[in-house]
């Protein structure tokens, strides 16, 4: 069984843009909610509605859009470039998962297997 994985974070002055943040804009696309969203992965509305204003406010274009509950609900989408940041991400893990390849194998051959006792 493999258990290696690899794990991308692209830092832009303040912001990290990394795994968490990619899952949380995959899962506000899926579920058409913040809350729903942050539900989903475990984590507190109030985190998640932290990290989609976080995300907003570094990208020149929000990534998220929202809007109030009331008669009909509220709901969050990704906007155009949301769709795009995630897609843009997840390519680049691709690429770097099968260029690396080899020398990620390499590198795993060098761990340590645990002693049974």
């Amino acid at each position: 069984m493999d258990l290696t994985r690899l794990m991308l974070r692209l830092y832009f002055g303040d912001l990290m843009l990394g795994p968490g943040k990619a899952t949380l804009l995959e899962a506000i696309g899926r579920e058409g909610s913040i809350s729903a969203a942050g539900r989903a992965m475990g984590m507190s509305y109030k985190r998640a509605w932290q990290l989609v204003e976080e995300m907003n406010a570094h990208f020149a274009e929000p990534v998220v859009e929202s809007s109030r509950g009331g008669a009909k609900g509220g709901g969050a989408r990704l906007t155009k470039a949301g769709a795009a940041l995630v897609a843009d991400y997840r390519a680049l893990e691709a690429k770097l998962q099968s260029a690396g390849a080899e020398e990620i194998a390499r590198i795993g051959a060098m761990v340590a297997t645990p002693k049974s006792g």
